[in-house]
C-alpha cells in the first residue's frame, strides 16, 4: 500500500459564511493591525472587560526587562473573576462543571455550589495556618476537587503547586521541596483503564524522602483503604463537615497583580523539568481574552477541553479561562479509549459538546479504530475543534476535520507553552485555515522567525521562531532561579524571548511550527524537521502515530531512525518497513529517507500527549534515558 498525503502547504480551507456571521471576531486582520498601532492599549481595554478590586497605575512596566510586569499597582484576584462576581448574576445557577467518571459516576456544580465548596476549602486551608504566599501541593486525579483545590489555593492567596496524579513519587518529592509546600492535597487512589492509580502510596512515599509536609489531606475517590497517618493525614469530606467549613463565609483575598497565582513544573521532554510562575493579574486577562476570541465562547456552549487540570493546558482552560467567562466545562476524568474506543464520541453526543479541545496525540490515536466508532454518534452540536500540544499533521487534520467535525467545523490549531500561559498563535473562527498551520500571531502578540544571527529568515525557510515583546500571561521568571530565566529565554537574542521551537513562515503570513529546535535533524548538511518526517509517515495508509530521531554517523552527521505504531488490522514485516522508507523519499526527498524503521507499540509520552524523543534518541544509542518523571508509562 502507498498513498500521498491528502495536503499541500497552498491548501486554504475557508470557513462558512454562517460560522464567519456568527463569529465574535469577524475581522480578525482588522483587530490584529488594530492591536498593532497600540499593543499596550489594546491590552488594557482587555483588561477592563474585568472587575478589579483597584485599576492600574500602569499597564506594563519595563523598566527590569526581561522581568516585565504588567498592570502595575492594581489589586485582583483571580477568583474575583472566575468565582466571585458570578455570583451576583444569572450565572450563578448556571453549571460551571459536569463531570464524569471513568466508571460513570457524573457529578455536577452550579457556579453558585462551586464557590461554595471553594470557600469552604478555603477555610480548611486557613485553618491548617495557610496564609496568602504559601505554597500548597496538589496530586489529585482529575476529579472536580482539583479545580477547586486550585480555586481555594488562589482565594487565600496562596500558591498552588498541582503535580500531574500518577507521577512517580521521585517527581512528586522533588516538586514538594522544590516548592516548599507544607500541605498536600492527595487522593485515595485514581482509576484509569479500569485498573486503580495508588495515590496515596505514592504520596506517602515522596513524604518520607521529604520532611517539610505538615498536613495531608485526602480525598476518597476509589473507596480504597489507604494509612492514614495520625496528626498529619485527614479526609477531605471529614475537614469540610467541620463547622469551621461551614457556609461559604470566607473572605476573598486582595492581590496584587503581580503576586505568585500558581507555580507548574514543564513537562521536561528537554531535561530536568522547572517551575514556572504565573501571576493573578496579567494571567487572567490572557487567558479570559484568548479563549474568547479563539473559541468563540458563548454562554449557551457546553466546553470541552479533555486535557487534564494539571497541565498549563487545563489551567488556562478547564479552570481559570472557562470559569471568567462564565462558561460550563465538561471533565472526564479517564481515558478515550475505555472501555471502548468511542468513550469521548459518546460524551460529546450525550452532553451536547459544542467545542472539542485536544491533542494531536489523541486524535492520531483515535484514528488507529478506523471511522465506525465515531460514525455511530451524533456529533451535530459540535461547531468548534481545537488542538494543543505539539503541530498537528495534515492526515491528522483532515481525519479530524471530516470524521469527527463531518466538515464543517473550524479547527482551532493553537500554539503556545507553559511559558506563555496563553494561545499565542492560533487563528479565530472567521479566519481561513492551513491545515497543519496554526496561522498567524493573535492580536497583542508578536512573532518572527530569526536565523541563528538574528535575521529574520525568508518565506518558507525554517529558522528559530521567537517572540518579540511582552505579553500579560507571560510567565513572570522561574521559582529560585532568576538566572536560568534569562539565560535560557532571553539571552540568544537580547529583548526577544527564544521559545526553543523551529518554524517557517509562508508567503501569507501563516506560520507553521515545525517542532522543538532540538528536534531537528541534520543530515548531510540539510536540516530535516522531526515532524515533517512524522507526517510523512503518518500519511501512509497503514501508520498510526510516529516519531522520528536522529542518531550520529560519522559520515552524513546523522541518520535517520523512526518508530511506528501501525493501525487497527495492519500487521508489521521487512516489506512494510522498506515501503515507509520509499513512501518518506518520495514525500520529502531522498535526503530524508530513513535509515531504519521500528515497529511498536507505544511511544514514551508525558502526560500532556509530547512525545519524549529525547528518550528515544537515548534508547537508541544505548545511553542513559535522563529523568523520566513525566512519562505516562
Amino acid at each position: 500500500m502507498s498513498g500521498p498525503t491528502d495536503t499541500r502547504p497552498s491548501e486554504v480551507w475557508t470557513p462558512p459564511r454562517e460560522v464567519v456571521r456568527r463569529a465574535r471576531v469577524k475581522d480578525p486582520d482588522a483587530l490584529r493591525a488594530e492591536a498593532e498601532r497600540d499593543f499596550v492599549a489594546f491590552w488594557e481595554a482587555q483588561a477592563r472587560t474585568l472587575k478589579w478590586y483597584r485599576h492600574w497605575e500602569r499597564v506594563l512596566d519595563d523598566s527590569r526587562a526581561p522581568f516585565y510586569q504588567w498592570f502595575v499597582g492594581a489589586r485582583t484576584n483571580v477568583v474575583l473573576n472566575a468565582l466571585d462576581r458570578h455570583l451576583a448574576t444569572p450565572t450563578r445557577n448556571k453549571l460551571a462543571y459536569i463531570w464524569e467518571g471513568e466508571d460513570g459516576t457524573v457529578k455536577t456544580y452550579s457556579y453558585h455550589a462551586l464557590a461554595r465548596e471553594v470557600a469552604q476549602f478555603a477555610n480548611v486551608l486557613r485553618s491548617m495556618g495557610v496564609r496568602k504566599g504559601d505554597r500548597v501541593t496538589i496530586y489529585l486525579p482529575r476529579i472536580l476537587e482539583l479545580p477547586i483545590a486550585m480555586l481555594a489555593c488562589a482565594k487565600i492567596g496562596a500558591v498552588h503547586s498541582v503535580v500531574y496524579g500518577g507521577f512517580s513519587v521521585e517527581a512528586l518529592h522533588g516538586r514538594i521541596e522544590d516548592s516548599g509546600s507544607r500541605v498536600l492535597v492527595t487522593a485515595d487512589g485514581g482509576f484509569q483503564r479500569g485498573k486503580v492509580v495508588p495515590l496515596k502510596q505514592v504520596a506517602d512515599e515522596a513524604l518520607r524522602r521529604a520532611g517539610i509536609v505538615e498536613h495531608v489531606i485526602v480525598v476518597r475517590r476509589t473507596g480504597e483503604k489507604v494509612p492514614m497517618e495520625t496528626g498529619r493525614d485527614f479526609y477531605y469530606d471529614d475537614l469540610l463537615s467541620l463547622p469551621l467549613a461551614r457556609g461559604n463565609d470566607c473572605p476573598t483575598e486582595v492581590m496584587d497583580a503581580e503576586d505568585p497565582l500558581f507555580l507548574l513544573y514543564t513537562s521536561g521532554t528537554t531535561g530536568k523539568p522547572k517551575a514556572v510562575v504565573h501571576t493573578h493579574g496579567g494571567y487572567q486577562v490572557g487567558v479570559a481574552t484568548t479563549l474568547a476570541m479563539c473559541f468563540d465562547l458563548r454562554p449557551e456552549d457546553r466546553f470541552w477541553c479533555a486535557a487534564d487540570p494539571g497541565w498549563i493546558t487545563g489551567h488556562s482552560y478547564i479552570v481559570y479561562g472557562p470559569l471568567i467567562l462564565g462558561a460550563t466545562s465538561i471533565l472526564y476524568e479517564g481515558a478515550p479509549n475505555y472501555p471502548y474506543p468511542d468513550r469521548w464520541w459518546r460524551i460529546v453526543e450525550k452532553y451536547g459538546v459544542n467545542i472539542l479541545y485536544t491533542a494531536p496525540t489523541a486524535i492520531r490515536g483515535l484514528m488507529r479504530f478506523g471511522e465506525s466508532w465515531a460514525a455511530r454518534h451524533d456529533l451535530s452540536s459540535l461547531r468548534l475543534l481545537g488542538t494543543v500540544g505539539e503541530p498537528i499533521n495534515p492526515e491528522a487534520w483532515h481525519w479530524y476535520h471530516r470524521v469527527i467535525g463531518r466538515g464543517r467545523c473550524p479547527i482551532v490549531d493553537t500554539w503556545w507553552q507553559t511559558e506563555t500561559g496563553m494561545f499565542m498563535i492560533a487563528p479565530m473562527p472567521a479566519m481561513p485555515l492551513k491545515p497543519g498551520s496554526a496561522t498567524k500571531p493573535l492580536p497583542g502578540v508578536a512573532a518572527e522567525v530569526l536565523d541563528e544571527h538574528g535575521h529574520p529568515v525568508p518565506p518558507g525557510e525554517e529558522g528559530r521562531l521567537v517572540l518579540t515583546r511582552p505579553w500579560p500571561a507571560m510567565l513572570r521568571g522561574i521559582w529560585n532561579d532568576p538566572e536560568r530565566y534569562v539565560r535560557q529565554y532571553w539571552s540568544a537574542y537580547p529583548g526577544k524571548y527564544l521559545t526553543g521551537d523551529s518554524a517557517r513562515v509562508d508567503e501569507d503570513g501563516y506560520f507553521w511550527v515545525i517542532g522543538r529546535m532540538d528536534e531537528v535533524i541534520k543530515v548531510s548538511g540539510y536540516r530535516l524537521g522531526t515532524a515533517e518526517i512524522e507526517s510523512a509517515l503518518v500519511s501512509y495508509p497503514a501508520v498510526s502515530e510516529a516519531a522520528a530521531i536522529g542518531v550520529p554517523h560519522d559520515v552524513r552527521g546523522n541518520t535517520i531512525y523512526c518508530y511506528v505504531i501501525l493501525r487497527a488490522g495492519a500487521s508489521p514485516s521487512p516489506a512494510l518497513a522498506e515501503e515507509l522508507r520509499e513512501h518518506v523519499a518520495r514525500e520529502i526527498g531522498p535526503i530524508a529517507r530513513p535509515d531504519k524503521v521500528e515497529f511498536v507499540e507505544s511511544l514514551p509520552k508525558t502526560r500532556s500527549g509530547k512525545i519524549m524523543r529525547r528518550v528515544l534518541a537515548a534508547r537508541a544509542r544505548g545511553l542513559p534515558e535522563g529523568d523520566l518523571s513525566t512519562l505516562e508509562e
